[in-house]
């Protein structure tokens, strides 16, 4: 044995081969192989560039058989030869310690990519080819402008190999991008935001994006006061995106049926079934979707709630959440699936899409047709208040709007806020069309969404802030 770095298929099938000798009776590996490039600027200035690669291993070992099979499960990073000895012997040790597995269940079959025996792939600075260009365009208009702008641009590529003692052989591999972008003007006074997400960057124009600051930043040439208390307010996609990221991250079926979330069932048991609204929303995922693909297969490095080490490698497939205000399904493992009584595991999907019936036209459109109210263009600071009720309170930053006759007249000051989106998915009035998202608060790790512009005619702002 030495210290040389293994290709990730050696490390899965040396993992597997050495779980087997030491005597395990199951065993996962999963291996991430991750490249990522950026570009960072400020005050009109690219100031950093780089690109970095790293690796990860995760050995889960089982023991025993039934309803006493126990599970270990050991990661780390930047595996060697010598080092896959001693995680796999953790691992092992540790399963052997535990008490048996609520979660257990049959590793998943063998299914076996047909790229397994490719390399990992790799980002480099070439995918900013056509961005880089149009950014520096973008960074000598705002100095000429006296405006100033700051930001950051990520891209990555993750590929996941997973193997198993059931014969898996598994191998996906994710492109993710996002630019970040914050405009100020002379003297600092007033700030802006824009971000949007990519799979490649071939579809981002820093000069566009630059154009809405611009905008924004006009717009704050007149600025007004405004009291706390309920307004008309239109949320634009992405900060819808940080409003119903949290709800998605709440459809944990477990949790809801041991009574801990606004989809528990009053008495007992979810609310699988129950109308959550009467509009006629939607929300689903399908890692199929184009532009939003996600891993097509469960990904479990620990067990917990409704997420299954046992589980890893199972097929995902498209999954209604919520269908025409009614909740179809929950989150939920194998063993979760059983213990609510629904039929098949709908695992975790790393992406969503939020729609109306009916919903048209843009951020843009709903302003014109708003006699008075706000725009707020993101929040940020969000958490948890009740999750009974899924009230949640934040602060908004970077641009609040005041809308009059179908028009931006001024900036607004901030606000902390207090809303459920569970109620707000009752409460709007109008909704846009969908489109792809970019959370403030959430997309620099959940950036697969898509959500539609919402008014909503009582969004609570329940204290004046003094956040800029």
């Amino acid at each position: 044995m030495n210290g040389i770095q293994l290709t990730p298929q050696d490390t899965i099938e040396r993992g597997l081969a050495l779980a087997a000798a030491e005597g395990a009776d199951g065993c996962v590996v999963l291996v991430a192989e991750t490249s990522s490039t950026n570009l960072r600027w400020a005050n009109n200035t690219l100031t950093t560039n780089g690109a970095m690669r790293g690796s990860s291993v995760t050995v889960i070992a089982t023991v025993g058989s039934g309803e006493g099979t126990a599970a270990g499960v050991i990661g780390r990073s930047s595996v060697t030869e010598d080092s896959l000895r001693e995680i796999v012997s953790a691992a092992i040790a540790t399963a052997r310690a535990a008490g048996p597995a609520e979660d257990a269940r049959p590793l998943v079959d063998g299914t076996v990519s047909d790229d397994w025996a490719l390399e990992p792939e790799e980002t480099t600075v070439g995918v900013y080819e056509k961005f880089a260009p149009s950014l520096g365009e973008s960074l000598k208009r705002a100095e000429l402008e006296r405006r100033r702008l700051y930001g950051f641009a990520n891209h990555e590529v993750v590929t996941l190999y997973v193997g198993s003692s059931t014969g898996l052989r598994l191998r996906q591999a994710l492109p993710r991008g996002y630019v970040s972008s914050t405009g100020k003007n002379a003297d600092l006074s007033h700030s802006a935001w824009v971000g949007t997400a990519t799979r490649d960057f071939t579809d981002v124009d820093p000069l566009a994006l630059d154009a809405e600051l611009t905008r924004r930043l006009g717009w704050a040439k007149r600025t007004v006061s405004a009291d706390a208390g309920r307004h008309p307010t239109i949320l634009p996609p992405a900060a819808v995106a940080d409003l119903m990221t949290y709800l998605f991250w709440q459809l944990d079926g477990r949790d809801a049926f041991e009574g801990q979330t606004v989809f528990s069932k009053p008495g007992g048991g979810t609310r699988i079934g129950d109308t959550v609204s009467p509009q006629p929303v939607n929300l689903h995922s399908d890692p199929a979707l184009a532009g939003l693909e996600a891993f097509a297969f469960a990904v479990a490095r620990s067990s917990g709630g409704s997420s299954s080490v046992f589980d890893n490698g199972l097929t995902l497939t498209a999954t209604d959440w919520i269908r025409g205000g009614k909740l179809e399904h929950l989150m939920t493992s194998r063993r979760t699936a059983e213990l609510i009584g629904v039929p098949t595991a709908t695992p975790d999907i790393e992406n969503y899409v939020l729609s109306v019936d009916g919903g048209a036209g843009s951020t843009d459109d709903l302003v014109a047709g708003l006699d008075s109210g706000l725009l707020v263009t993101c929040l940020w600071y969000i958490r948890m208040v009740d999750p009974q009720t899924l009230l949640l309170t934040g602060l908004t930053r970077d641009g609040v709007y005041l809308v009059e006759n179908g028009e931006v007249t001024g900036a607004v000051n901030n606000f902390r806020f207090n809303e459920s989106p569970v109620d707000l998915l009752s409460r709007f009035t109008t909704a846009g069309a969908t489109v792809p998202s970019y959370s403030r608060e959430w997309g620099d790790f959940f950036s697969r969404t898509a959500t539609p512009p919402l008014l909503v005619p009582d969004f609570n702002m329940s204290s004046v802030s003094q956040a800029s």
